[in-house]
């Protein structure tokens, strides 16, 4: 029986940290909220890895055949240099440059940020301004295509995504903000921000296998991360799927009234 708890504790945790990654509201709050208010704590290290490669897996589907298309066109470019293919060659290297910022600021300050920025206060708090982020642009309708893409673009929601680094701030939430702040239409902003997921998840499972191999928790703890991987994989593919219906309609609005309502819910009741 308590096997059974243990397994559906970390399938409930898989699934909400599913639910919350492709939207903007930030999956790492969201899990810090969970575990404090249901006393869930998680054993371990390899969990948030795990979570984090499903969400992965999910974004992969999902933009597959964007994927494949800026493969082939910008290897086509490399080699042809046809200018009809340079618009998805910059786009690739746009997404190498966006992900810098975080990836060099991780690596430096990845220690401080668990440490010091981690308090369910702090989440609440960065909640409310993910909320007046998305408040602010939730009626941007802009212009800019994939192709229309500048340097400037890339290095200010790379940063963006940095800043996302602290918990409550929203990794997509941010991104599509500055995205869409800097004149990008809806699919533009909502299509780099998740393929711009991609190489910064990817570099921190890479980062994080020596953890994974040496965890020892693993052989106690396999079946629940298993479930935990699964559920949030699943989660990941319905949620962005969702997600990305919702941006089509323009009702970012629910995103920051939740944010809203949620920020000062958790204030009031750990103050």
């Amino acid at each position: 029986m308590e096997d059974f708890f243990l397994w559906l504790k970390y399938l409930f945790l898989g699934l909400f940290q599913g639910l919350t990654e492709p939207i903007p509201v930030s999956s790492s709050g969201h899990l810090q909220l969970a575990q404090y208010f249901f006393g869930m704590e998680i054993e371990g290290l390899t969990f948030e890895l795990l979570v984090n490669t499903a969400s992965l897996f999910a974004v992969l589907i999902v933009y597959r055949k964007d994927i494949m298309r800026l493969i082939s066109n910008g290897l086509h470019y490399v080699k042809h240099r046809n200018p009809a293919d340079r618009s998805e060659f910059m786009f690739i290297v746009y997404i190498i440059i966006a992900t810098i910022p975080a990836g060099v600021i991780g690596l430096l300050f990845n220690d401080y940020i668990s440490e010091k920025l981690s308090s369910v206060k702090t989440v609440a708090i960065t909640l409310i301004i993910t909320g007046i982020a998305l408040f602010l642009i939730r009626n941007l309708c802009g212009r800019k295509n994939d192709g229309d893409m500048k340097l400037r673009d890339a290095v200010i929601i790379g940063l963006a995504q940095a800043v996302a680094l602290i918990p409550g701030i929203s990794r997509s939430g941010a991104t599509i903000v500055a995205a869409m702040g800097l004149g990008m239409k809806q699919e533009t902003a909502l299509r780099f921000s998740f393929l711009l997921f991609i190489p910064i998840s990817f570099g921190g499972m890479i980062l994080s296998i020596s953890d994974l191999l040496n965890d020892p928790m693993l052989s106690e703890l396999a079946v629940p991360y298993l479930l935990a991987f699964i559920g949030s994989f699943v989660m990941s593919y319905f949620s962005l799927k969702w997600f990305m219906h919702i941006m089509a309609k323009g009702n970012l609005i629910y995103f920051a009234l939740y944010c809203f309502i949620v920020g000062p819910v958790v204030l009031f009741l750990t103050w």
